[in-house]
C-alpha cells in the first residue's frame, strides 16, 4: 500500500460541477485543495464527449437553468470560458397533427394560448404569476444552509427567524396556498387553471423530469417549481445551452479551482474514506495509494457515500438505516443523437422558430400517467415522455458543418426491468424513443447517423449516480430542507468529525445549480475559520 507523502487541507470525491464548486470556493479561501475524480473525464453528469467524430454530445445533463448566477460571478466563470446562450420557447406535438406552442414573447404566447382555450390564456396569466411568485420565495434559500429544527443554537435559531420573517410577508391565504402547493400533484395543481388537454399535458413535464413520480402523485407541483426557479441573464424561469455543451460549466468551474491553486486528480478512484479516532484523515484509492487530509467532502450520493466508501464501523448504526432507505429511484434515459441535417416536423408552420427550444409529444395527462404505469411494472414506456433539444442551431460547434445533435431526455426508464439490462434491452429502449420521434418527423431515421443511448444502468455506471438518478435523490418533501439528505445531517456535515457532503442528495437537491456545492464550502469555511468566500442570499435582512 503506497502512502502519499503530502498532506492536503481538503480533498473533494468526485469531478462533478459540485465538487468542483466546493473546491474552487475552498482554493479562494486559500486551502490546499485536490479533487479526485474516477474517470478519465471531469465533470461526472456535466460532460460533453465525442462519441460519434466530429459531434459533441452533452451525455447527461443537457440543458443550463439552474446554475446559481451568484456562483458565476463569484468564481468569474465568464472569464474561464462559460457563456450560455437563453433558449427559446418550448412546442408540445399533437396527436391530431396540430401542436401547442409556448414563446417568450407575450403577446405572441397569448394568442397561441387562445388558439386552445380562450379560458386559459387569462388563467395562464395568473398562473405564471403565482408560480413567478413562489420561485421569489424559494430562490431565497437556495444558497442558505437549512436550519436544525432540533437544535437550540443561536444561528439555527436566527435562520429560522430568517425563514419566519420571509413567509410573514405573505398573506394567510398565500401562506394555506403555499402548504397545498408543496403536497399537491401537478395535474390537481394545474386544472385549478386549464381546461385544455395539451396545455395541461405541456406544463406537467417539468414536474416528472428525473423522478419516480407521475403526473397524479402527490408533490410533483414542487419538482415543476423546482426546474422552473433557475434564470439565464435574470429572466427567472428561462433556460438555456451552455456554448460547447454542458461540459463547458465544469470546465469552467475547474479553470477557476485551478486558478486558485487546486489540484484535480483523473483516474483516481477512491475505495474508502480513511477514519482514525473519529476522523476523517484521508482516502484509499482503489489502487491502494493513499491520499491524506484534514477534511474529507463527498460529492457522491449520500447512499454512495454512507455504504460503499465507508465501513459501517466508522459510522453511527441510524446513518448507516437512513442512507439505505434514502429515495434515490432511477427513472430516467438518455439519448444523443448525430443528424446528417436538420429534421422537419410537418405540424409546425414552416420556418417556426419552436424549433429552437424544447420539442415534446405527449399530449394528454393520461398517456404522462400510462407512460409511468410502465415504470412502476419495471417496464420501460412504451409511449414515453421525452424532451428533445437541438443545440446545433444555436452551437454550429458541436457538429460537422450542416449536421445537427439532438439531445433526448426520456421518461420514464426502470433502474432494472424485469430480468435485468442487456444490452438488447437498451437497444429496444432506444428504438422505442426514435419510433415515436419519427411519428411527428417523417425524415427523421434517415437523417440518423449514431445513436448513444443510456438507460439508467449506463448513468451509474459511468458517472456513479446510484439507480441512475439524476437528483441524487427524490425531490420529495420528505427529502427537503432540513430532511436532505435526512434529519441532523442537512448542513453538509457528516457523521465523522472532518468528513463533509456537497452532492445534490443535499439542499437544495438535483440538477445543475452548484448550489449544494457552495454551501457545503461555506460550512467548511466556517468550522475553519477561514474568510468566507462563498456567496449567500441574505434576502432583505
Amino acid at each position: 500500500m503506497v502512502n502519499t507523502q503530502r498532506n492536503y487541507d481538503a480533498i473533494v470525491i468526485g469531478a462533478g460541477h459540485n465538487g468542483l464548486t466546493n473546491a474552487a470556493f475552498l482554493a479562494k479561501a486559500g486551502l490546499d485543495v485536490l479533487v479526485l475524480e474516477k474517470n478519465p473525464e471531469i465533470g461526472g453528469a456535466t460532460i460533453s464527449r465525442e462519441l460519434h467524430e466530429g459531434w459533441k454530445y452533452s451525455n447527461c445533463s443537457y440543458v443550463c437553468s439552474l446554475f446559481r448566477p451568484e456562483i458565476y460571478q463569484a468564481l468569474d466563470l465568464g472569464r474561464h470560458g462559460l457563456e450560455v446562450v437563453p433558449l427559446q420557447g418550448s412546442t408540445t406535438f399533437m396527436q391530431n397533427g396540430d401542436y401547442f406552442g409556448s414563446y417568450h414573447q407575450g403577446p405572441i404566447n397569448r394568442r397561441e394560448i387562445r388558439r386552445h382555450s380562450k379560458r386559459d390564456a387569462d388563467a395562464a396569466v395568473r398562473f405564471n404569476a403565482d408560480l413567478m411568485k413562489w420561485c421569489r420565495l424559494i430562490r431565497g434559500f437556495l444558497l442558505r444552509t437549512p436550519p436544525d429544527p432540533a437544535s437550540f443554537k443561536m444561528r439555527d435559531a436566527m435562520e429560522f427567524a430568517h425563514l419566519l420573517k420571509q413567509f410573514y410577508k405573505l398573506s394567510e391565504s398565500q401562506i394555506y396556498e403555499f402548504i397545498r402547493f408543496f403536497t399537491m400533484s401537478i395535474a390537481e395543481y394545474l386544472e385549478m387553471y386549464f381546461e385544455s388537454d395539451v396545455i395541461l399535458a405541456h406544463y406537467s413535464g417539468g414536474s416528472i423530469i428525473g423522478t419516480g413520480l407521475g403526473v397524479y402523485s402527490p408533490g410533483t407541483a414542487y419538482v415543476l417549481l423546482h426546474h422552473a426557479m433557475g434564470d439565464v441573464d435574470g429572466n427567472v424561469g428561462s433556460w438555456g445551452f451552455a456554448r460547447g455543451g454542458m461540459g463547458s460549466i465544469s470546465k469552467a468551474i475547474a479553470g477557476a479551482l485551478q486558478a486558485h491553486g487546486g489540484a484535480i486528480r483523473r483516474d483516481a478512484e477512491v475505495a474508502k474514506i480513511n477514519v482514525s479516532g473519529g476522523k476523517a484523515t484521508g482516502v484509499t484509492l482503489t489502487n491502494g495509494e493513499e491520499v491524506n487530509a484534514k477534511i474529507v467532502i463527498s460529492n457522491l450520493d449520500v447512499q454512495r457515500t454512507f455504504t460503499k466508501i465507508m465501513e459501517e464501523k466508522d459510522l453511527p448504526e441510524d446513518v448507516v438505516t437512513k442512507a439505505k432507505n434514502f429515495k434515490i429511484r432511477g427513472s430516467s434515459g438518455k439519448l444523443n443523437i448525430a443528424l446528417d441535417g436538420m429534421p422537419s416536423f410537418p405540424a409546425l408552420p414552416k420556418g417556426s422558430p419552436l424549433t429552437l427550444g424544447h420539442m415534446h409529444f405527449t399530449d394528454t395527462l393520461e398517456r404522462l400517467e400510462r407512460a409511468y404505469d410502465d415504470w412502476k411494472d419495471d417496464m420501460w414506456s412504451q409511449d414515453p415522455y421525452v424532451d428533445i433539444v437541438i443545440p446545433t442551431q444555436y452551437d454550429p460547434t458541436m457538429a460537422p458543418p450542416g449536421k445537427h445533435m439532438m439531445s433526448v431526455f426520456v421518461q420514464y426508464c426502470p433502474v432494472e426491468p424485469e430480468g435485468g439490462w442487456t444490452d438488447e434491452k437498451r437497444d429496444a429502449f432506444g428504438a422505442t424513443v426514435i419510433n415515436q420521434i419519427a411519428d411527428y418527423s417523417p425524415d427523421f431515421k434517415d437523417l440518423l447517423l449514431h445513436a448513444e443511448v443510456r438507460t439508467p444502468r449506463e448513468i451509474e455506471l459511468e458517472v456513479g449516480l446510484t439507480g441512475g438518478n439524476i437528483f441524487q435523490g427524490e425531490l420529495t418533501l420528505d427529502q427537503l430542507m432540513f430532511n436532505r439528505p435526512f434529519p441532523g445531517y442537512a448542513q453538509y456535515r457528516g457523521p465523522v468529525k472532518g468528513m463533509y457532503m456537497c452532492s445534490s442528495s443535499t439542499h437544495p437537491g438535483g440538477g445543475v445549480m452548484g448550489a449544494p456545492g457552495a454551501n457545503s464550502a461555506r460550512e467548511i469555511l466556517r468550522d475553519l475559520g477561514k474568510d468566507n468566500t462563498v456567496p449567500e442570499d441574505f434576502g432583505d435582512d
